[in-house]
């Protein structure tokens, strides 16, 4: 019996011993299960964490963007309106000009009939003048 019990014992301690790894294999696996979960968590946290600093840096950029893009705009507005306001003055001055030299030819057209007139009748006489000259100097020959 001694053999027995010692048997029993034994197998009682093997059962014991394979229950304590049982139990610390166990424990290891859920630390494992838990570390990945961890690790898991923290990684989605860094990645959550660069794809909000992400999202400010592009936010920022499509504000600068919008920004110069805005500014190129409104350039190209006060360029535009400067360049009609260039052809408008331009064009008033040509219209000034136009109706001044009008103005001109009108007062032209209305003096200078009076003028012709005056002017056809004295050359008339310088063609007798020189048929006359030289009818005289025939007479002397």
């Amino acid at each position: 019996m001694d053999q027995i019990g010692k048997m029993t014992d034994s197998a009682k301690l093997k059962a014991k011993q394979l229950a304590a790894k049982e139990k610390v294999l166990e424990r290891r696996a859920e630390l494992a299960a838990k570390a990945e979960l961890d690790k898991a968590k923290h990684l989605a946290d860094q990645a959550e964490k660069w794809m909000k600093a992400r999202a400010r840096a592009d936010q920022k950029k499509v504000a600068a963007l919008e920004k110069k893009l805005m500014k190129q705009l409104r350039d190209a507005e006060r360029k535009l309106v400067a360049q009609a306001k260039a052809a408008e003055k331009k064009a008033e001055k040509k219209a000034r000009a136009v109706k001044k030299k009008l103005e001109a030819k009108a007062r032209q057209i209305t003096r200078k009939p009076a003028a012709r007139r005056k002017a056809a009748a004295p050359k008339k006489t310088p063609a007798k003048t020189k048929a006359k000259t030289k009818a005289t100097s025939r007479k002397k020959s």
